[in-house]
């Protein structure tokens, strides 16, 4: 049965995402061997994948959806979830490289598209490898900037 606590999800489901992503950012850094417009469109589509993420969080992402559609009910009751907003900030990091990357390759800057992407490669595969979520330790440092009062003058 599926967690019922909407603020948290199945671990496996970020680690599947993490998976696809990977697989996706490098097909990218293949296609930019042959083509940067090519790498350009592969994480154009992969941007939108996380912007959906970002905003609608992992149980919006395509590929969550098809975690939770075929895969889930395939597998052991859950047994560990995690908090959504980390993850969605996660989301909106691996976003903000996908959009730099993809602008970078359209441009033909092939350089800062490649480092863009391999960025988000590292981040994705040490989440999908190791459960090791980069974006989600960043989030408690942000969230607490953003809670910092302002300075008095």
């Amino acid at each position: 049965m599926p967690n019922q606590n909407i603020g948290q999800v199945d671990v496996r489901g970020p680690r599947f995402t993490a998976w696809v992503t990977t697989a996706v950012l490098v097909a990218a850094l293949f296609a930019s061997v042959a083509s940067y417009a090519a790498a350009a469109v592969v994480l154009a589509a992969q941007a939108v994948v996380f912007a959906i993420g970002a905003v609608g969080g992992p149980r919006r992402n395509p590929y969550g959806r098809v975690f939770a559609s075929v895969i889930a009910p395939r597998l052991r009751p859950v047994t560990e979830t995690e908090p959504v907003p980390p993850l969605k900030f996660a989301q909106s990091v691996g976003l903000f490289f996908a959009v730099v990357g993809a602008v970078a390759f359209g441009v033909g800057w092939g350089p800062v598209g490649l480092a863009a992407t391999a960025f988000a490669l590292v981040a994705a595969f040490l989440n999908a490898a190791f459960g090791i979520c980069l974006g989600c330790q960043l989030y408690p440092l942000v969230a607490r900037l953003r809670r910092a009062p302002a300075p008095s003058s």
